[in-house]
């Protein structure tokens, strides 16, 4: 199958991915850049692509200032407890001060917020949770698309970026991204002055609890293939908090979300024998952590809400114990007629999948209570999680460590991120990841007019070997098709899917998956990186057999790419910072006197060596209520 054509742009700003990150880059880009050229590449359609696509029931992220509910210094508080200390409070403030205005956009551009009938003189919200608000959000995703459309120059639907350029003149300067159509084969090159990624982060790079063909129905979008970390990591970006990879409580198999039964219709959990499980296991689980972040004797609990890893690692170790399955007491609940169809429009609006499941295997909940479960890792910066690439902050309140001239700028020159690329800003969710965009792409218009892009060079040499790179999958099967023994087996070339399979099973058993209970150590973890390393070897001979394959091949790519660095940053860290995401076997304490600090680490371009160093984690918001 050959190329087509070259289609090339030269632009001002690149948009890589249009999620809500994606997409709220585009909009924003357009009101500080009014004569700059914007172009979004998106590998799905704009209009259902990203986290969001299926739609969401709850924005998760609304301080609710203007109604007296919250304020960014809350929501600093809040996201540095979860997370166990280890935050950009920096990004997150700024974050936190300009969400509201993202989610009134929304409400006006269309989108239905569900008003709160005891607060309708103000026009208040219906909360969900304190950080959360309801919403009927099927068309959630179009409705932010079509703005973000109306603001670019032109949107590339079904472009799979595989490659950052970078500028030949100037050291550690992005100059722009090349990939193809994965529908007609051609090979596009944008040549920018400066380039946003609103990519996903990393589903399917543990294996699954649903394999074969249900290997689909995971928790996080299953086409978010790492490609907000893998392009970062190849192009040289600092990346930081990569082994914070999150572990969600779902319903079973259908992982629908918890969150609107536990918040709004107030269910609670039970072991397989209908016992209250979780106090018992939280005086232990202090002497591990602290009481700094448990503090308990017996059921007396702190002020400040338990953090999330927490309670899975009481849901963990009650399943170990033989005490499983943990059920969600849907029954009393569902008693009432409005909560249970609040609670079935729940799956309706963003999880069908639960509740065509539910239906398939004669499990009513009003019935009975259904199973949860524990998912396997993920890696993604929007939602409870903190990894991503190491940025700058704002200017009026970042540390002199966390400034580099430019908000949400990445440490490559001209490169800037939003929603799961940005690093030490987890609670942000669908909202803050449109916020992030903004802020970047007001930075990246700044970054533009103070001259900061001028003189880029992009060789016609670099331009031919990322070509010669992308399609050589292609070329691997055509060739390699000839010597096809056993009817399947190709002693040239392995298919994506075989890779794919391949690495969930080294980072599940190496480096903490569902199948050794979340637990690795030291000599598990470099048996691991040298079984990635060959695996890289083996991943120059992937067989494409058309362009859907050739996609499926370059997201392995960026798959593995950031499984190294979770792997070297797992290593990195000789604690367990979060117990119930995962355990260091060897160094099962929480160590806040060695590793009260954010991880750092850099991949060499050229060597493809790893540095890894701590940064310091300041906190600039003072103790406060955290209910």
């Amino acid at each position: 199958m050959g190329i087509k054509t070259i289609v090339e742009d030269n632009i001002d700003i690149l948009v890589v991915g249009a999620g809500l990150g994606g997409t709220g880059a585009a909009y924003e880009a357009r009101y500080w850049g009014r004569n700059k050229k914007i172009i979004i590449a998106e590998k799905a359609n704009i209009n259902r692509s990203g986290a969001v696509a299926q739609g969401l029931y709850a924005i998760n992220c609304y301080m609710g200032t203007r109604f007296g509910e919250n304020n960014p210094e809350d929501h600093v508080r809040y996201a540095r407890m979860d997370l166990m200390g280890m935050v950009r409070e920096d990004l997150l403030f700024d974050m936190a001060r300009h969400v509201d205005s993202a989610v009134h956009k929304f409400e006006e551009w269309g989108l239905p917020l569900m008003k709160d009938p005891k607060r309708e003189d103000i026009g208040a919200y219906m909360r969900e949770g304190r950080w959360q608000i309801m919403i009927h959000g099927e068309s959630y995703k179009p409705i932010v698309a079509e703005a973000a459309t109306k603001q670019a120059d032109k949107v590339y639907n079904r472009i799979m970026v595989t490659h950052l350029l970078m500028d030949d003149e100037k050291k550690n300067r992005v100059a722009g991204a090349v990939g193809f159509n994965v529908r007609t084969g051609n090979y596009h090159v944008f040549k920018s002055k400066t380039t946003i990624v609103g990519a996903g982060g990393a589903s399917n790079i543990f294996k699954p609890r649903s394999v074969g063909e249900g290997m689909g129905r995971v928790w996080y979008a299953p086409w978010s293939s790492g490609s907000a970390y893998g392009l970062l990591i190849e192009a040289g970006a600092k990346m930081t908090q990569m082994e914070n990879r999150i572990v969600l409580a779902r319903f079973k198999d259908g992982y629908g979300p918890v969150g609107a039964y536990f918040l709004h219709l107030k269910t609670y959990t039970q072991n397989g024998y209908g016992d209250e499980y979780e106090s018992k296991w939280f005086p232990a689980l202090s002497k591990m952590v602290g009481k700094e972040y448990l503090d308990t004797e017996g059921q007396h609990l702190s002020h400040k809400p338990i953090p999330t890893c927490l309670r899975n690692h009481a849901f963990i170790s009650e399943v170990n114990a033989g005490r499983g399955p943990i059920h969600m007491v849907t029954m009393e609940a569902f008693k009432d007629p409005h909560l249970e169809e609040v609670g079935w429009e729940n799956f309706l609006g963003m999880t069908v999948g639960q509740a065509v499941l539910w239906a398939a295997t004669d499990v009513d909940p009003k019935y009975e209570n259904p199973e949860l479960t524990t998912s396997e890792p993920y890696v993604m910066g929007s939602h409870a999680t903190g990894c991503g690439a190491w940025c700058s902050g704002p200017e009026d309140i970042s540390p002199d460590e966390y400034f580099w001239g430019y908000n949400r700028m990445t440490t490559v020159d001209g490169l800037f991120g939003a929603g799961d690329t940005v690093g030490g800003t987890p609670h942000a969710f669908s909202s803050g990841s449109f916020t992030e965009g903004r802020l970047a792409a007001k930075a990246a218009c700044k970054y533009i007019d103070d001259g900061k892009a001028e003189g880029i060079v992009v060789s016609n040499k670099q331009i031919a070997e990322r070509k010669e790179q992308i399609y050589k999958p292609l070329e691997n099967y055509t060739i390699g098709r000839n010597e096809i023994v056993a009817g399947t087996v190709s002693p040239s070339y392995i298919l994506p899917m075989s890779g794919l399979q391949r690495l969930q099973k080294i980072m599940d058993e190496y480096c903490g998956g569902v199948t050794v209970s979340y637990i690795t150590n030291d000599k598990l973890l470099n048996i691991g990186l040298k079984k990635l390393a060959i695996l890289e070897e083996d991943l120059e001979h992937i067989g494409a057999e058309d362009l859907h394959q050739l996609m499926r091949g370059w997201e392995l790519r960026h798959r593995h790419r950031t499984s190294e660095c979770v792997t070297q940053h797992t290593l990195f860290r000789k604690e367990t910072r979060w117990p119930g995401y995962y355990y260091r076997g060897d160094a099962m304490k929480l160590d806040d006197k060695n590793w009260h600090v954010l991880t750092v680490s850099h991949r060499n371009r050229i060597t493809g060596e790893y540095t890894l160093e701590k940064a310091p984690c300041y906190h600039l918001v003072g103790e406060g209520d955290e209910k």
